[in-house]
């Protein structure tokens, strides 16, 4: 005789199976789901440290651009001043120039007084005007850096905007990742729990069918044959392969909703059985209707007759009484 393993695997077994199922879904979902989370992480990652120096390099040039800024500022008042001291000696030495250089000669002390003067006046304008020179270069040179800097600076911020774009998105994706993750984990569970108040379920129904069968069996008698309610005599044939056997009976559909004498909910591969012909959680192969359990049994239930589920009252109708050969495994 067959006990709960068998009952459960037919009634229990449907939705158990499609539970397993569900739940050996989810759990490849959320590998693929954690999968794609590891690789959004390592993105977001280098994303934050592609950021963090991208920052630090504005920062650094923001830094440069303002000590810049103060040698522009400085190289600007010293040429500003050494043009001025420029315009003030070329009017000395203009003036100077007036003055005959015979009248230098013989207003100076000695020949070295007046040829130090000459020169001095010459020298003065020609550093004056190296002064004017250097500072104009430089000042030249500066601006230069300033545009390039300024440049360097565009494009530093407009990478620095683009990073943090980038990891704004990455951890907007990261937190929907992380949130499906924990509903796949909440259904995950749920499907879990499911099956766990099916197994319970199966093993009242394990208890509730043992105790049907042990009535079944208490009260058959040994010498008592099993008895057609309808149809043919009762076939039996040698068990076939595998330790199956056929066996001829009366078949009638019905459509009712509830649970069975197991304590199983209805659905379709339930089968009511005489527990005394057919043993309760045997499994059923019958023509026309499919695979079912012995699962169910009836007042009327009794010899060599067996009743069908239906989900509408139609179908058991059109299904109506028939004598059928099944298949006992």
């Amino acid at each position: 005789m067959l006990v709960l393993a068998s009952v459960s695997a037919a009634g229990a077994a449907g939705p158990g199976d499609a539970l397993r199922q569900q739940v050996s879904s989810l759990t490849a979902r959320t590998q693929s789901a954690l999968l794609d989370l590891y690789a959004i992480d390592t993105r977001l990652h280098v994303t934050r440290t592609r950021l963090s120096a991208l920052e630090a390099e504005s920062v650094r040039l923001r830094n440069e651009q303002a000590l810049l800024e103060q040698q522009i500022a400085a190289t600007r008042r010293t040429l500003s001043v050494s043009r001025k001291a420029l315009g003030n000696n070329l009017r000395m030495l203009y003036k100077q120039g007036d003055v005959n250089a015979l009248a230098v000669v013989l207003g100076a002390q000695s020949l070295d007084d007046a040829v130090t003067r000459l020169d001095e006046l010459s020298s003065v304008v020609d550093q004056t005007r190296q002064v004017v020179q250097v500072a104009t270069q430089a000042q030249s040179r500066l601006e230069t850096l300033r545009v390039s800097m300024l440049e360097r600076r565009d494009r530093i911020d407009a990478a620095v905007a683009d990073a943090r774009h980038a990891a704004d998105a990455l951890a907007a994706t990261h937190a929907d990742r992380s949130a499906f993750i924990s509903r796949l984990r909440s259904r995950q569970r749920l499907r879990s729990a499911q099956i766990a108040a099916l197994q319970v379920a199966a093993t009242r129904v394990e208890h509730k069918s043992d105790a049907l069968q042990a009535a079944a069996t208490v009260d058959q008698q040994p010498q008592q044959q099993p008895v057609v309610v309808s149809g043919p005599p009762t076939a039996l044939t040698a068990p076939a392969l595998n330790g199956a056997r056929t066996i001829t009976v009366s078949s009638t559909g019905y459509s009712l909703p509830g649970r069975t004498a197991t304590g199983m909910p209805t659905g379709w591969g339930v089968v009511a059985v005489d527990p005394s012909v057919i043993p309760l959680g045997t499994r059923l192969t019958i023509p026309g209707y499919g695979e079912g359990v012995a699962a169910d049994t009836g007042g009327a239930v009794r010899g060599n007759a067996i009743d069908l589920w239906f989900p509408t009252l139609a179908q058991a109708n059109a299904w109506g009484r028939r004598t059928v050969t099944i298949t006992l495994h």
